[in-house]
């Protein structure tokens, strides 16, 4: 300590550093000072770029007190909106006030109007209503599976997942028609439709979801391009599709397939 300021010199190791920092650190800063704690109020968009949000906000965040503040916090095609304050009662009071706005104006784009994931939004409404889902991965190599399986519970919702990579196991395992991925192609709104109404039917859930497309770095011709993906959604009675373009390197262009198929699945669900 030195002139009413503390330093703290921590390990490199991220799993050491957070332990101390958890059990050590924060405890005796909290004994040293008193502090107000702070108070975040958090929502998820999707479907909006940050820029595009920030403009749309423009008057929202002029408006703000001086005391709440707003943050973008933008991850793979969805952006998190956080508004913060310290936990006094007039300004906890005031950030509700102002986070019910915030909701209004963004209502269009938004996921959850809680701190979650995409997938763990996904996971509260389809155990709150009792459904089940599955997914047959293309492109994305099972990714999306584990995003779903990191999720305490899902065994009681998600009933599992087809890596269907080679077009056979489209066919011998999904029920693709042959002729579909002959005529439009492996990569198409046609071949992942019957993908997901395949992994659907073959593992009796309520709700399935299907990728198929080019990671790259090769593989992509004029008409279908590197980074070009389609998903498909199925339930019974509901079929339904969509083709996204993305521009990346290959690991970029899974995770944002994973992340843009998730909320294709949250929407088609409700």
């Amino acid at each position: 300590e030195k002139e009413g300021k503390i330093f703290v010199s921590m390990p490199g190791v991220p799993y050491e550093m957070k332990g101390m920092m958890l059990d050590d650190v924060l405890p005796a800063l909290k004994e040293r000072f008193k502090l107000d704690p702070v108070q975040h109020r958090t929502l998820l968009t999707a479907g909006i770029g940050e820029s595009f949000l920030a403009e749309l906000l423009t008057n929202f965040e002029a408006g703000l007190p001086r005391e709440i503040k707003l943050a973008y916090l933008p991850n793979y095609g969805m952006v998190r909106l956080r508004l913060s304050t310290s936990a006094h009662l007039s300004g906890a009071l005031e950030i509700e006030n102002w986070f019910s706005r915030l909701q209004t104006l963004v209502k269009e784009y938004l996921v959850i109007n809680e701190d979650l994931t995409l997938q763990e939004s996904i996971s509260q409404k389809l155990q709150k209503n009792g459904k089940t889902l599955s997914i047959a991965e293309s492109c994305t190599g099972g990714y999306i599976s584990h995003l779903i399986t990191l999720i305490p519970g899902s065994s009681s919702f998600f009933l599992g997942s087809v890596v269907s990579y080679a077009n056979e196991m489209k066919s011998s395992v999904l029920g693709v028609n042959h002729q579909t991925i002959q005529q439009f192609g492996a990569v198409s709104e046609q071949t992942v439709a019957q993908m997901a109404e395949g992994v659907r039917k073959k593992t009796g859930s309520d709700f399935a979801l299907a990728t198929s497309g080019i990671m790259g770095p090769s593989g992509g011709t004029k008409d279908k391009p590197v980074g070009y993906v389609c998903v498909g959604f199925s339930a019974e009675g509901k079929t339904a599709t969509t083709t996204f373009q993305f521009r990346f390197d290959r690991r970029r262009n899974i995770e944002l397939t994973a992340a843009h198929a998730l909320n294709f699945l949250r929407k088609n669900m409700e």
